[in-house]
């Protein structure tokens, strides 16, 4: 996710919040440190150092009598000169500063500055900063690291413990260092959790955002492939009833006028009806389709008009059927009829109107089977070979019926011809129990 994406998600779990503005104040101030720690991570580093240094390291260099240490500390403790004390407080805290890049060498260069500290017999107020450095291995570094750390960070504070031991109980003093040891380790396990949280619910919304994108992009070119689907097939078959009408009025014009008359009233019901399907179409895909009459889509029922105005174009047409029809679901029956439609479309551009087509559409238990075949030209030796595998006609049945899992089979018929054979699906879906 982008810079700015995060933010915008950060802002809006920020909205989510409870409207107090304390809480408002500490979530931006929160997220303005993040963004700016992505900027420059160095500044952060230095500024935990620094304020470490202020907070823990300036009493120990310049005492004061407000101090009120235990007398028995006192006495233990040995003492050192301010160069001493400044260069073993510049060893436990200038390891900090790649406590985040390194975090496991951070904590082997304080520990190690701790023993040394520990072999003097010196106490320091910067002790805290083994505690850092073991808090940062837990946040940043391997857990497979994790309890090698806590032992090396165990082994340091074991002769703090036994010195100490003069004026208070080994194991109290034991206990004590150990609940700070489990104090840090259990803080930065809390935040690395809180972490790899945030960033899976980050990642979770980018590919959310994701999906929902591909999910529209395939909506899209699903409804663009539907369209092209339904233009070839209104557009295809008429325009091919048309031009097969338009030969034959114009063949006709010189011997039998009537029948020229005839074809071009056939031709202007052809575009009629091509414009009517896609005013229907088209009305459909508009978000609003005032004052448009939407008529029911095609099936099986439509079958006669349309093998009587394929009869009109020249070819002999035979059309049967079989079984329980007019129950069948609607999303089938427009199925049906655009395939015999498309395989009409195909048989006029093909055979040509000298043709003879048998159509049979018949219901056979689970499965409607649908058989168009013509036998060819009568000039079947320079009758042109069916594009079985171009174009969309082909491609558009086998789409079509594999939407209700069935098949669609095309090729060259036995003694001449061509013959497409269709099979779909029509028994209802099972219920689960």
């Amino acid at each position: 996710m982008r810079r700015d994406d995060q933010a915008a998600t950060l802002l809006s779990w920020t909205a989510a919040l409870p409207a107090h503005p304390l809480v408002t104040r500490l979530a931006r101030l929160g997220q303005w440190t993040r963004q700016a720690d992505r900027r420059r991570p160095w500044v952060l580093d230095l500024a935990v150092v620094a304020a470490l240094f202020v907070l823990f390291c300036l009493p120990d260099l310049f005492p004061h009598d407000g101090d009120h240490d235990p007398e028995e500390l006192r006495l233990m403790a040995g003492s050192l000169p301010a160069a001493g004390t400044l260069a073993l407080q510049a060893g436990l805290l200038l390891p900090l500063l790649w406590r985040r890049r390194a975090p496991s060498a951070a904590l082997a260069l304080t520990a190690a500055a701790f023993l040394v500290q520990s072999s003097l017999g010196v106490f320091l107020r910067a002790d805290i900063a083994l505690l850092v450095a073991l808090y940062s291995v837990t946040l940043h570094g391997r857990l497979r690291h994790l309890p090698w750390a806590c032992a090396a960070a165990v082994a340091s504070l074991l002769p703090m413990a036994a010195r100490v031991s003069g004026f208070v109980s080994f194991w109290e003093a034991l206990f004590f260092l150990l609940t700070a040891v489990t104090a840090a380790v259990a803080l930065g396990l809390a935040v690395r959790i809180r972490r790899a949280q945030l960033a899976s619910l980050r990642d979770r919304a980018v590919r959310l955002e994701i999906e929902r994108d591909q999910r529209s992009r395939l909506a899209a070119a699903t409804e663009r492939v539907r369209v092209a689907r339904e233009m070839h097939d209104i557009i295809g078959h008429n325009l091919s009833v048309m031009i097969t009408l338009a030969d034959g009025g114009a063949y006709a014009a010189d011997v039998a006028p009537e029948r020229s008359k005839q074809a071009l009233r056939l031709v202007g019901d052809a575009g009629r009806q091509a414009l009517g399907e896609l005013r229907r179409m088209l009305g459909v895909l508009r978000e609003e389709a005032d004052g448009l009459e939407l008529a029911p889509q095609p099936g099986i029922a439509d079958l006669d008009a349309l093998c009587a105005r394929i009869r009109a174009a020249g070819p002999e047409v035979v059309y049967r059927t079989a079984g329980e029809l007019d129950h069948l679901d609607q999303g089938v029956q427009l199925m049906a009829y655009r395939i015999v439609q498309e395989a009409f479309t195909n048989a006029l551009n093909h055979a040509g109107p000298r043709t003879r087509i048998d159509v049979s559409v018949a219901a056979e238990g689970p499965e409607l089977r649908i058989r168009v075949r013509d036998d060819g030209r009568a000039d079947a030796a320079t009758r042109p070979r069916y594009p079985a595998e171009q174009g969309h006609g082909l491609a558009g049945m086998r789409e079509r019926a594999a939407l209700y899992g069935g098949t669609v089979d095309a090729g060259p018929a036995p003694g001449g011809g061509w013959v497409v054979h269709a099979v779909l699906d029509i028994a209802p879906p099972e219920r689960a129990p």
